[in-house]
């Protein structure tokens, strides 16, 4: 019996991640073909995952990054479809949100190929958000929909969305527990930053919401510079280029530094006394690894863990986002919320079924 053939799209940095766990569990049942899009370009900021995270590297690299949403998406439309007319998989595989996600979720459905989605029904009801677009579309046209969460299952189905529906946790969680263990073994970024456990906070900002906003971003970085404790702050690209471009300055004591690879990021967000940040993933392993969270936003897709009191919304509010850090600490346990460490076992076993 021949061995059936998944097709990953990978393109972003959080999309390496979620797709490394998984991919260990589908290489005992599956052939599996990697394809790296190219959407995040720099080494800092994706292919240094391959290495460290002990996957192969990948079997496509489109080398598709920069240029608008549109002109990006339609170029991988068209890359992905050379190749999955090469390879002819028997399952598309694609993660989160980014424009990778949905050109390998398009490409998969103009061709009537099966297509599963990792993390689906996620909602932040923003449709500004060129991430909600492409969650929304990509859950639409998929056959298999992995969720996370009780809520992801409850957004779908409030969309008319029943069928191929699994609630199977969160592989970051999965992700997180591996590579912990590696990140404590390996590093060595707090003696480099000479900070110890608690001693600063953690801020990551990379949403063009945020980014591309001269206000936004300003407010930010004038809310960080405020902040009582130092401010480790790795520097997405594009975040950088705007703070150059209008001139904002970093002050107070907001330690900016280039961005870091994965274990780096692990061990700064286990020892801060707080993170702030926009990103949905860092939101969530915040919760994961223990450490108050306060999101840059004024939604989360990650609704659990404002439930659970341990991530606050300030968006870009200035005294509130100083406030917050200074005053507000979380009283709660952290329950489990996100599975038990085995979501990608349970992907591979639906997939095995889906697929017979």
């Amino acid at each position: 019996m021949n061995m059936k053939t998944i097709v990953t799209i990978v393109g972003a940095r959080p999309q390496f991640v979620k797709a490394a766990p998984v991919s260990r569990a589908l290489s005992s049942v599956f052939k599996e073909i990697l394809i790296h899009t190219g959407q995040h370009y720099d080494y800092g900021m994706s292919e240094v995952f391959f290495s460290e995270m002990e996957m192969r590297p990948p079997d496509f690299n489109l080398g598709i990054g920069g240029g608008s949403h549109g002109e990006q998406t339609g170029r991988m439309l068209i890359e992905l479809e050379k190749v999955f007319n090469a390879v002819k998989p028997d399952c598309v595989m694609v993660y989160g949100d980014t424009n990778s996600t949905l050109a390998g979720a398009l490409t998969a459905a103009k061709m009537q190929i099966p297509l599963a989605h990792v993390e689906a029904g996620l909602r932040s009801y923003n449709r500004s958000m060129p991430e909600e677009i492409n969650r929304v579309l990509t859950d639409h046209a998929s056959d298999l929909l992995f969720c996370p969460t009780q809520t992801a299952v409850q957004n779908l189905s409030s969309e008319g969305i029943r069928r191929g529906i699994h609630q199977v946790g969160d592989v970051m969680y999965d992700a997180l527990l591996h590579n912990l263990a590696l990140a404590r073994q390996k590093n060595a970024i707090l003696r480099d930053l000479k900070l110890g456990k608690g001693q600063y906070a953690l801020a990551t900002v990379h949403r063009a919401a945020n980014t591309d906003d001269r206000q936004r971003m300003s407010a930010i970085l004038d809310a960080l510079g405020r902040l009582s404790l130092p401010v480790v702050f790795p520097v997405h690209p594009r975040a950088r280029k705007m703070m150059g471009e209008w001139g904002i300055p970093a002050g107070g004591n907001i330690i900016l530094i280039e961005p870091v690879g994965h274990f780096d990021m692990l061990t700064l967000q286990e020892n801060a006394n707080c993170i702030l940040t926009d990103s949905g993933g860092v939101q969530k392993e915040a919760y994961l690894v223990g450490v108050r969270c306060i999101t840059l936003r004024e939604e989360t897709e990650w609704v659990e863990t404002v439930s659970a009191g341990w991530n606050s919304l300030a968006g870009v509010n200035k005294e509130k986002i100083v406030a917050l850090f200074e005053t507000w600490f979380p009283t709660q346990e952290r329950k489990l919320l996100y599975g038990d460490g085995h979501s990608s076992e349970k992907i591979t076993r639906i997939l095995v079924e889906f697929l017979k």
